[in-house]
């Protein structure tokens, strides 16, 4: 599970063939407006809810609890099944995510990034409102896959919780993962990063 991350800078996503994000954006929590590129429009960095906003929800607080989504039942959960049924994935650009771990007894937050400092891309769904109104017009949410046997996600969280990790697609699957035409293609992108390729330390506050 991830509820806080640091978005790509606009300096990295310079290195991009697309022009860089024109809209404020920092740490990143539930609620926050982040950066994505979509399947719908993968020319342009949108501006996002961290939190999905399903077309039926009347108010942008649902942000706080579908902010990640489960890949085993994205497809059946009221709040994430149109965005996935109809194929909306979405890139999240990330350079650092966090999550507690609980070795010393104690929640500690840690710092999780690619070994190489390159940022992250992050698979999610997205969603998106032609009038708005006070709600966000765009909003996303991570895909969560098991992580219970991962030497490096399976560090984090409570002891008794199920360990959780988002997708961080490889950069030869960027393209891949927007171009995807099936639930099967995309579903066979959902894997767990190679720990040896992340850079993991404790990053309290």
């Amino acid at each position: 599970m991830c509820a806080n991350y640091r978005p790509a800078s606009r300096d990295a996503l310079s290195a991009f063939p697309l022009p860089p994000p024109d809209f404020p954006y920092g740490e990143a929590y539930p609620g926050s407006i982040v950066p994505i590129v979509s399947n719908f429009a993968p020319r342009e960095w949108v501006p996002a809810c961290f939190g999905l906003v399903p077309g039926w929800a009347k108010d942008a607080r649902i942000a706080r609890s579908t902010y990640n989504a489960r890949a085993e039942t994205v497809g059946e959960k009221p709040s994430f099944r149109d965005a996935w049924r109809r194929g909306q994935l979405c890139i999240i650009p990330a350079t650092e995510i966090y999550e507690p771990c609980y070795e010393s007894g104690t929640a500690v937050r840690w710092r999780i990034a690619r070994a190489d400092g390159k940022p992250m891309g992050i698979a999610g769904i997205w969603a998106h409102r032609e009038d708005a109104g006070e709600l966000p017009a765009w909003s996303m949410s991570m895909l969560t896959i098991n992580a219970d046997n991962d030497p490096v996600m399976q560090r984090f969280h409570k002891p008794e919780d199920e360990k959780r990790s988002v997708v961080i697609l490889p950069d030869d699957l960027w393209g891949n993962w927007l171009r995807a035409r099936s639930e099967q293609e995309a579903r066979e992108m959902l894997r767990l990063y190679p720990a040896d390729a992340l850079s993991v330390e404790a990053s309290p506050r």
